[in-house]
C-alpha cells in the first residue's frame, strides 16, 4: 500500500491554487463531473497528493467540522517560507515554536488555506516528537 492524496473541497479554485503554488505544489491536471470537478495538484518529485474538489455553485462555506486538524509539509527553510507568504498576505496563526516546548526537534507553525484549512509547516524536517511508551 502506498498513501495516494489528500481530499479538501474549496469555495474559490483559484485563491486555493495560489495559495498551494505558494506551498510550492504544482497543477497537475482536472478531472470534470457533472455536478463538481476535481484539481490535482503535487509538490516537485512527488505524486498527484492534494486533490481540490469544487462543488459547481457552491456560495457557501463549508462546515470544517471538529475532525479535521491539518496536513503537514516540511519546508526547507521555514523563516524563507513564511516571508514570501507574508508578501502574500498570509501569516502564520502564531510565530514558530518547538512543539511541546522540545527545541531538539525543530520549529512548526501553522497557516490556514482561503477555506479555512491548517497546514502546518515543519522546518526542514525532523522525527515525530513522541514520548517513550509507558
Amino acid at each position: 500500500m502506498r498513501y495516494v492524496h489528500t481530499c479538501v473541497r474549496v469555495r474559490d479554485p483559484a485563491a486555493s491554487i495560489r495559495f498551494y503554488e505558494s506551498l510550492g505544489f504544482e497543477r497537475r491536471g482536472r478531472l470534470n463531473f457533472e455536478t463538481a470537478y476535481n484539481l490535482y495538484l503535487g509538490l516537485p518529485g512527488d505524486g498527484d497528493t492534494l486533490e481540490l474538489t469544487v462543488n459547481r455553485d457552491r456560495d457557501q462555506p463549508y462546515d470544517l467540522g471538529d475532525g479535521y486538524n491539518h496536513m503537514a509539509l516540511v519546508a526547507d527553510d521555514l523563516d524563507a517560507l513564511l516571508e514570501k507568504l507574508a508578501a502574500e498576505g498570509i501569516e502564520p496563526e502564531r510565530p514558530p515554536y518547538s512543539p511541546g516546548g522540545r527545541t531538539e526537534v525543530g520549529r512548526i507553525c501553522f497557516v490556514r488555506d482561503p477555506d479555512g484549512y491548517r497546514i502546518e509547516l515543519i522546518d526542514r524536517g525532523f522525527p515525530t516528537p513522541q514520548d517513550p511508551d509507558d
